[in-house]
């Protein structure tokens, strides 16, 4: 707890939810704006908000909410502050445990399970002063780019509400995005938080592995794909949270003692002139994209330009189809491994939704020889990667595939007439950047002719999360595409 010296002021309610994350801070702690008024000014956008959508879900009790946001007036009142999120409105993702709340994730085996304790992502948030509203909806088991689950239901996107938020952090990028929070946390395995962020017009940061400590788990010293990271309309509001986020846990044994996070909310301007970026694009023609999709992307590149950088085409010598049945062969063994139990169930296995069915039938299939071949092609494709950052500073590529698609689709199952042959396919642009454990942002890309967002991503080296950071604030700066607002918003 930190001690501050602070006099009484008071701001509109209306302006509190326009107020980016950062701004919101300083005006709580500048006693701008009471915690009770914060709370009070979210719990209204939800509430006009949120029906449209379905973006948050296990709403907590809203007396009590008022309570605790007058507890944090009380705690400033006094000359202390619990950190850079203190009386901050937040809503955990439904998948890692929130002690306390409801964890369902999006599955109806889990329904009604209340958490025990909190992941150590949501634990540091709590420590630092947010005080958690709800939860934000996922898919089940965080299974597919769409966020639509039997407990919750469907996630609609920000900017057209027939049309998918993505996922698996659908429900935090729409609620980010429609003001409903002034950042949300997010977890990335297959672009969990990079669709869901172009699909919505935001910023969502898959960070390295290490970077923010992935625990409790009964796998700490294997999980190497699912990343925590944050959510956020702005760069410095994504370094706010991040800062939060970050740094070493010995409950989390891979996470990383060398960062210093503070520096992720404050150390983010740096001169981009001379930067080199390798535009990967549809990775030579093996992905296809929706129509006028990567014409968008053509355009936002040139304000790479702008900043000073020189964007030349980048390439890969590498079998992709190595790359995705590696890929593919991991990912399952990763989910049966957890959720194995549930399958041997009959009755559970009953409740499972056909993707997860799939995936632990996979999983369980694969031999020693299988992993130990996979693990190596992964090792592989790494090296090929990392040869690249010796020409570019940055890869850039397509964030998504598709622009956001009918919401009443369990998923695109044919992109510009290339049937996907799994449920995940249409999403293969993002499996580069998690194989090869890089930290990737997905930043706003511009629109289609029907307004529905767009994003690329920015690819940086070996734990390089903040310097991805530093060239996404300035490209943001040329580009202006995240001051757009939901037509929701009015």
């Amino acid at each position: 707890m930190t001690a501050l010296d602070t006099t009484s002021a008071s701001l509109p309610n209306d302006d509190i939810v326009s107020l980016d994350a950062v701004a919101l801070s300083r005006a709580i702690h500048a006693r701008d704006a009471s915690c009770v008024e914060v709370m009070n000014a979210y719990l209204a956008q939800i509430d006009r908000m949120n029906p449209a959508v379905n973006a948050i879900v296990a709403m907590q009790d809203r007396d009590a909410l008022l309570k605790l946001a007058a507890e944090r007036d009380a705690q400033l009142s006094k000359g202390e502050s619990l950190g850079p999120l203190h009386g901050f409105p937040q809503a955990p993702k439904d998948i890692l445990p929130a002690a306390g709340m409801v964890t369902t994730k999006g599955s109806p085996i889990h329904a009604g399970e209340v958490s025990q304790v909190d992941a150590v992502v949501f634990e540091r948030m709590r420590n630092a002063g947010a005080l958690f509203v709800g939860r934000t909806n996922s898919p089940e088991f965080g299974l597919g780019g769409h966020t639509y689950n039997p407990v919750y239901g469907t996630t609609r996107n920000a900017f057209d509400q027939s049309r998918s938020a993505g996922g698996s952090s659908g429900g935090a990028a729409v609620s980010v995005a429609l003001r409903m929070l002034p950042c949300a946390d997010g977890s990335d395995m297959m672009g969990s938080l990079r669709t869901p962020a172009a699909f919505n017009n935001v910023f969502g940061f898959r960070t390295s592995p290490g970077c923010v400590p992935y625990a409790p788990s009964d796998d700490v010293f294997f999980q190497q794909f699912s990343v925590a990271g944050p959510i956020a309309r702005t760069i410095p509001d994504l370094g706010l949270l991040l800062s939060v986020q970050a740094g070493f846990d010995a409950r989390a044994p891979l996470s990383r003692r060398s960062d210093r996070p503070a520096d992720f909310a404050h150390a983010l301007e740096r001169d981009m002139r001379g930067t080199r970026i390798g535009w990967l694009g549809d990775l030579n023609g093996r992905l296809p994209t929706e129509a006028g999709l990567m014409d968008t992307y053509v355009t936002a590149l040139r304000h790479f330009e702008t900043i000073g950088c020189v964007v030349e085409a980048a390439y890969l010598e590498f079998d992709l189809d190595r790359l995705w049945n590696a890929w593919i062969d991991l990912r399952s063994l990763t989910f049966a491994g957890t959720n194995a139990p549930l399958y041997r169930n009959d009755t559970k296995r009953r409740l499972l939704k056909p993707e997860a069915v799939w995936e632990i039938e996979r999983g369980l299939r694969l031999s020693g020889e299988d992993v130990s071949r996979a693990i190596r092609d992964r090792s592989a494709w790494y090296q090929a990667v990392n040869s690249l950052f010796g020409r570019f500073d940055y890869l850039v590529m397509p964030s998504a595939q598709v622009f956001p698609f009918d919401a009443a689709l369990d998923w695109p199952h044919a992109i510009g007439g290339r049937e996907m042959d799994t449920y995940h396919r249409w999403m293969e642009t993002v499996v580069p950047a998690t194989m090869a454990s890089l930290p990737a942002l997905s930043a706003p890309a511009g629109f289609s002719a029907d307004g529905l967002p767009a994003g690329l991503q920015i690819i940086g080296p070996t734990q390089g999360d903040l310097g991805v950071l530093q060239i996404g604030l300035a490209y943001d700066r040329a580009s202006g595409f995240s001051k757009a607002r939901s037509p929701l918003l009015g």
